[in-house]
């Protein structure tokens, strides 16, 4: 005869490492109560449940506004290592939508997360730099970081962090750069970049360039780039394996050599035949960097008579695919052959 027996294991939809979920308008109110238990099982329940509803955008916005950010800030600062690691993943979450964002800037949530960048455990380092990234790409998310000092700290972490993480501190860099590049050149950035010119990874290299680029749009940048001796390097690394990386690359060159000083370093690094062999270059993006480069090269006496050699090159350009890089050519064509 069949017996009735209850099973002592949960059903298969239930997990043990989730609070339950209230039902309806209850669900988050309910969280953020368990977010504030004294009870460290309960916290990392509810933590562990709350990565999984703000994947929804709506669910993110009434995070927002039910004081969500007061509970999770408070424990950034927890003793348990699964509580920081979860509460900064919920920040990287948040940080993909548009008004998680904006409630991450509006509670100076930037300051409160920055004493996790020294935390012993690498995936609290690691949502943390992907949390500072998203926020970077916004302008103001980018001047939030400059003005919380944090461009100096990013810089240093550039010599003792995981690849992976460095990879992610470049892209943020790259975006504060364009918001204000003061405190990365006294944070000596500059030198630091140089050295990730001649990283293994490909990746390192492609953002370590694009940062740099960016640090060479200001006349200080241009003028640290030529002190440090970067230059010879930039032209050597134009024969890069990786597109990107000669971009980069070309579009550092293209704005040191606005100056002066900086047109003679690169014309005395032998960048001029480089730059035109590039200008076969299957990406277009090389080939309208290197025209560029080489326009302002062409603005010396020097530039101007090598390149009077190799001006059909540059006139190839006029008939190419990209119409950025035919306006580029007709431009750089014009001031070679200009004659006072």
């Amino acid at each position: 005869m069949a017996e009735a027996r209850i099973s002592a294991y949960l059903p298969p939809d239930i997990d043990p490492t989730k609070a339950p979920v209230a039902f309806g308008e209850r669900a988050l109110p309910k969280l953020n109560e368990e977010l504030r238990a004294a009870a460290l099982l309960t916290r990392q329940r509810a933590l562990v449940a709350l990565c999984d509803l703000l994947h929804d955008p709506e669910n993110v916005y009434q995070a927002v506004h039910l004081g969500f950010m007061e509970s999770l800030k408070d424990l950034l600062y927890d003793q348990d290592c699964t509580v920081r690691q979860k509460t900064t993943e919920i920040f990287f979450i948040m940080a993909g939508h548009n008004v998680g964002r904006d409630g991450i800037l509006s509670s100076d949530i930037i300051i409160a997360m920055s004493h996790l960048l020294d935390d012993p455990v690498d995936i609290c380092r690691r949502n943390l730099h992907q949390t500072y990234e998203m926020l970077s790409e916004l302008p103001a998310g980018a001047a939030a970081l400059v003005d919380a000092g944090l461009v100096t700290q990013l810089v240093g972490k550039l010599e003792s962090e995981l690849d992976e993480i460095q990879e992610v501190i470049l892209e943020t860099l790259h975006f504060c750069l364009q918001a204000d590049a003061t405190q990365a050149l006294g944070a000596g950035a500059v030198m630091v970049l140089k050295g990730k010119l001649s990283h293994p990874l490909v990746s390192i290299r492609r953002k370590a360039a694009c940062a740099l680029m960016e640090i060479c749009v200001p006349l200080e940048g241009k003028e640290s780039v030529c002190k440090a001796e970067v230059i010879p390097l930039l032209v050597q690394l134009l024969e890069d394996g990786d597109a990107e990386v000669r971009a980069n690359v070309a579009g550092a060159l293209m704005y040191v050599a606005i100056t002066t000083q900086g047109k003679y370093a690169t014309l005395n690094s032998g960048a001029s035949p480089k730059l035109l062999a590039l200008l076969k270059d299957s990406n277009s993006k090389v080939r309208l960097n290197c025209l560029k480069a080489l326009t302002t090269l062409s603005e010396t006496p020097e530039g101007r008579k090598t390149l009077l050699q190799d001006v059909t090159l540059v006139q190839g350009c006029m008939e190419d695919s990209s119409e950025a890089v035919r306006r580029a050519a007709s431009i750089a064509v014009r001031v070679i052959e200009w004659k006072p």
